[in-house]
Formats: structure tokens, sequence, C-alpha cells
């Protein structure tokens, strides 16, 4: 049998076939070795046309014998066709636990190489299952609509063309090409929230409310993220209108919650503070100088940004 051809695969094919075009423009991907990005590597070969696609392989370090790992994935690159393949060593500093700091390390070597090679696109092979465990840990978090919204399918360079396609479908892809793939044991662990959503969680969750969570939670996903575009489309549309240094109380108490307490978040990155820092507890603070005000002094917050009331403005500064 033709693998291209093969079923689960062809559905694959479909799903990446969007994203590409006749140009011969360059297109990375991550490949790790699991079912998913092996499953997109046979897809991309399979659709490639003119475009010159090349794997990207990182080796996080974190298990003995990676090396050996890393080096088995691009011999099996190979022998699907791909003649170049690109692969780097992550540093990995663990400062936020080590899912969180494997993963700026890895993003780090790939915008590296999107600054080498200026692709077209750089793919992901998160697919439907990552985006339901995502979901559940946002809503674990309690960290608003825009976490409970998941992974975009496109976010500036980087496109995750798989999201609809399930971890079921690519372990099958990969079966029915007669291509093995990489059991990563940290997928096992435990200790790993996401391992727990994944082994626990959703199986309970299947168990007692019935099939079919794992499409709900992703359905709801794409819903979280029209409402969030939508209201962080509306924050910016205002934002852009102000000195977002010295904003009107008035004008914000006018302003529906969900989209003042975005307006507020805007503005304090806008005046300095790093990007990611700001918490659930630190926009409350915020937002509280407007509908609970009650003269209270100065909010502190990342970045060495401060917020004041002062005479019917809320006052923005950064002490250097």
């Amino acid at each position: 049998m033709n693998s291209a051809n093969t079923p689960n695969l062809w559905e694959i094919r479909k799903a990446i076939k969007p994203f590409l075009s006749s140009s011969s423009q360059t297109i990375l991907f991550g490949c790790s070795g699991g079912a998913d990005s092996m499953a997109l590597a046979l897809a991309l070969f399979a659709e490639r046309g003119e475009q010159k696609i090349i794997p990207v392989v990182v080796d996080h370090g974190l298990q003995a014998g990676s090396d050996q790992i890393t080096s088995q994935v691009i011999s099996k690159l190979k022998s699907i066709g791909y003649q170049q393949v690109e692969s780097a060593v992550a540093q990995v500093v663990v400062t936020d636990g080590l899912e969180a700091s494997a993963r700026r390390a890895r993003y780090k070597v790939f915008n590296q190489f999107i600054d080498s090679y200026q692709p077209k696109y750089f793919f992901l092979a998160h697919t439907l299952n990552d985006q339901a465990e995502s979901v559940l840990l946002g809503l674990a978090r309690g960290s608003g609509a825009r976490s409970l919204a998941g992974m975009a399918v496109e976010n500036n360079l980087y496109v995750r063309p798989l999201l609809k396609i399930s971890r079921q479908m690519t372990e099958a892809a990969c079966v029915e090409a007669g291509m093995t793939f990489w059991n990563d044991p940290h997928n096992q662990d435990t200790k790993f929230s996401r391992v727990r959503v994944r082994r626990n969680v959703l199986p309970n969750l299947e168990e007692n409310l019935g099939p079919g969570i794992t499409e709900a939670l992703v359905r709801s996903a794409d819903l979280f993220r029209d409402d969030a575009d939508a209201l962080d489309g509306f924050a910016l549309e205002f934002i852009n209108q102000v000195d977002p240094t010295n904003l009107d109380v008035n004008d914000l108490e006018r302003l529906p919650k969900a989209i003042r307490t975005r307006v507020l978040r805007l503005a304090i990155y806008k005046a300095g503070a790093p990007t990611g820092t700001l918490t659930a507890e630190h926009i409350s603070a915020a937002e509280a100088l407007i509908s609970q005000w009650h003269g209270q002094k100065e909010v502190s917050l990342p970045g060495n940004v401060k917020l004041l009331r002062n005479s019917g403005r809320i006052v923005l500064s950064t002490n250097q």
C-alpha cells in the first residue's frame, strides 16, 4: 500500500494542505520523533510540492541517551526522504517547572532557526488531544477566556494544523506507513500536570459524562477564542485612542469590565511590565482603583510599574 494514501494520513494531509502553496518558500517543522510529529513529517513530505521543508529536531538533554534518540529521529526523517534535517541541543534552565522551562528552551531553538531560514511557516504537531488538555489546564489555573481558548491554529509564523486531528489518528497514520515512533517516558510521568490530565482526568470525564468530552472541550476552546479575540480587539481600539499612561476614570467606568481589565493589562505592559508577568491578582488590584475606589494607595506591579488614581485619572509610571 502507498503510505501517502492511507486513510488516516490522507486526513492529516488535508489538514496541512491549506498552509502549503506552490511557492518555493521554506517551511520548518518541529519533530520530536513522537507519533504526532512523525505523522506530520509523513504528510508534509507527501504534500511538499515545490516547497523546501526542513525538520528541526531538538535534544533537550533531559534524559540519558537523549542524543541517541535525536540521531534515531534524524535517521527516520531521512528514511522518509528528507535530505536536510536540522538539530540542536536546547539549554534547559529549570526556573518555573520542568515543562515550562523545556518549552521555553525549545522555542528559543526554533526561533534561532526561524531567524536563519526566514520560513513562511514553522509547523507544530499539537493535536486535538493536546488542545483539550490545554483547556482543562487553563480551567484549573482560573486564568480567563484567553487561557481557556487553548492554542491558536496560527500564531505569527507558528502554525498548528493538526488541532482537529486526534492523537489516535496520528498513531494510526504512523502504523499504516510502517513508521515506528518514540514514546517519551515523560509522557507517562504523572508528576507532570499535563500527564495527569491525559491519563487520569480526561478518561474519568469520559467515563462519567460520556464519550466526546475531548471534542467538546476543543469546540469550547474555539468559542472562547472568538470571544477573547473580540474583547481584545475592543480593548486595543480603546487604548490606541488615548494616552495609555494617563487614563480617564470616567471613560474606563463606562467600559464593560471584561474590556476594562484588558485595557489596563495593555496599558501596564506598554508602561514597561515584562510580557507574561501579570497575574489575575495584579489586574484585580489595578481594576479596583476604578470599581472599588476608597482612597487606596498606588498599586505596584512587575517591571517597577506603578498605578495611581489621582484627580479622576489612572496614572501609570515606571521607577527605574
